[in-house]
């Protein structure tokens, strides 16, 4: 778990046994448990879905509270008819749900932004090399998703990436403080802020955000907190033990925790927008507009939320994140951390798999996401055969952290490394392969991986002649012969056609 002293204010309601049943009851209700796809040998399965690191399913529950809210929609912006001043009540509902959830204190303001994290962090460092362009220098880790270093780069100016700690396995772990505090004092007369991800989206590590914070501080600088991974996985409070492990900004992903489809989420200290124009302008957001001239509102989030909301994305994050805090966040993170040693036990059990950084939950915490090769296969191929013969999957490639996973295949040497992208070709891009687990995922999903991917370590030379090099660079493969296009698993225009039909 993150390192925090409190947890969401939404407090989980009844006994352990009760939220325990609710709980269960929760992961079942997802869309796309139940969708089957054909194998390369004929038969049809239902899928394994092991990507919710990219992308969780959607949770059925909060559609369906969405569902019934929409009934009375309209547009906001206006609290003079019923439909209206419901939807505008249920907007401002949704961000207090949000700021509620990271235990953000009413200095604190929800904003709901564009895609993702990813839309987020650039707004976040706009602002922010706005309010201090003396600091022209980020720090951050070597572990980022490239959507929390590229915006840093692009809008405040040099980003220093510092390293991680070595485990006693010589695998890689969470940050290293020591050289994170040391590059702090280096650059402490330029440092705007450090930006770090609290769970790396590569090997699952959580990293310590309030220490990080407490550190920043220290030098005049801020903590901006991606927590894109792991919202859905672990609690999380932007307060910490005091005062100087507050996080400052923390930036969530509606589509990584269980609501595809939501807006991207801000959190952050009201005063950093103080005195600031808005980074986008629109309807909405202003007090009066004359011809020459304009006054933005000083209300937030209003100020920040130009234009029309996503309104169903934005009550179905609510929902859903109402959901999980009812339960509780500290049933969700006990869950998944048993079926994380679980999934790294029998992962390991693997002949010739390899699973990158630390991954003894007693020397590194860490979340449900697995990144791994097997020695005698490329990455893409991999991928492609667990989906094809056996309806399990995963992603592969570098999943948008080109330098980190770099590095650690660096750190594997010899034949392994070589195999797996030591040189850049149209057979070799760098890449791994990364099993990611979700509320809906048990046991029986981990067995089923295993067991494909011990078949592919058993016969790797008759898998190699199944499949091609796609040979555009992304080191993906596909089969010789099977094929399953997405337009014959769905059409838009078949369905709205079928609807037109079934309405004559």
């Amino acid at each position: 778990m993150l390192d925090s002293a409190r947890t969401s204010q939404i407090a989980p309601r009844g006994s352990r046994t009760e939220r325990r049943s609710q709980l269960d009851a929760l992961s079942r209700a997802f869309t796309g448990l139940d969708t089957e796809y054909p194998l390369a040998e004929g038969a049809t399965t239902p899928r394994i879905y092991l990507d919710s690191a990219a992308s969780t399913l959607r949770c059925r529950a909060a559609d369906d509270i969405v569902r019934r809210a929409l009934r009375h929609y309209a547009n906001t912006h206006s609290t003079l008819h019923t439909g209206a001043r419901t939807m505008t009540h249920l907007y401002e509902q949704a961000h207090e749900i949000v700021g509620r959830f990271v235990d953000a204190p009413d200095d604190y303001t929800t904003v709901f932004v564009g895609s993702g994290v990813t839309g987020g962090l650039n707004r976040m460092a706009r602002v922010l090399a706005e309010r201090r362009p003396e600091r022209d220098l980020v720090i951050t880790t070597l572990m980022e998703h490239h959507a929390n270093d590229l915006p840093h780069r692009k809008h405040v100016g040099e980003v220093v990436h510092v390293p991680l700690e070595s485990d006693p396995d010589g695998e890689a772990g969470r940050v290293d403080t020591g050289a994170l505090r040391a590059a702090i004092e280096e650059h402490a007369d330029r440092l705007n802020y450090v930006a770090i991800t609290a769970a790396s989206n590569v090997t699952g590590i959580v990293n310590p955000v309030h220490e990080v914070a407490r550190h920043a501080h220290e030098a005049g600088a801020l903590c901006v907190v991606d927590a894109a991974q792991s919202a859905a996985h672990v609690p999380i409070s932007v307060q910490g033990r005091d005062e100087a492990e507050a996080l400052d900004v923390v930036c969530m992903s509606g589509h990584k925790i269980y609501a595809p489809g939501s807006p991207g989420v801000i959190v952050a200290r009201e005063a950093l927008f103080d005195g600031l124009e808005p980074q986008v302008v629109g309807g909405g957001i202003v007090e009066r507009v004359e011809t020459g001239q304009y006054q933005i509102t000083d209300a937030l989030p209003e100020r920040e939320e130009a234009g029309t909301p996503n309104l169903p994305g934005a009550l179905r994050l609510a929902a859903t994140l109402q959901l999980l805090g009812r339960i509780g966040m500290d049933l969700v993170a006990a869950d998944e951390r048993e079926l994380t040693q679980y999934a790294l036990e029998r992962f390991a059990s693997v002949e010739g798999l390899s699973i990158y950084g630390s991954h003894r939950l007693e020397v590194a915490d860490r979340i449900g996401v697995v990144a791994f090769n097997l020695a005698d296969l490329p990455h893409g191929l991999v991928a492609a055969a667990l989906n094809d013969y056996f309806g399990v999957a995963v992603r592969n490639e570098c999943f948008c952290a080109q330098p980190f996973v770099r590095e650690l295949l660096g750190r594997t040497g010899g034949a392994e490394g070589a195999a797996n992208g030591a040189e850049c070709g149209p057979e070799t891009q760098p890449g791994m392969v990364r099993a990611s687990l979700g509320l809906y995922n048990t046991e029986p999903d981990i067995d089923a991986a295993v067991e494909a991917l011990s078949d592919l370590a058993a016969r790797p030379d008759w898998y190699r002649a199944q499949y091609r090099p796609r040979r555009n660079g992304s080191g993906d493969w596909v089969h010789r012969s099977f094929e399953h296009p997405p337009e014959e698993v769905f059409s838009m225009e078949d369905e709205v056609d079928a609807w037109l039909r079934a309405a004559d």
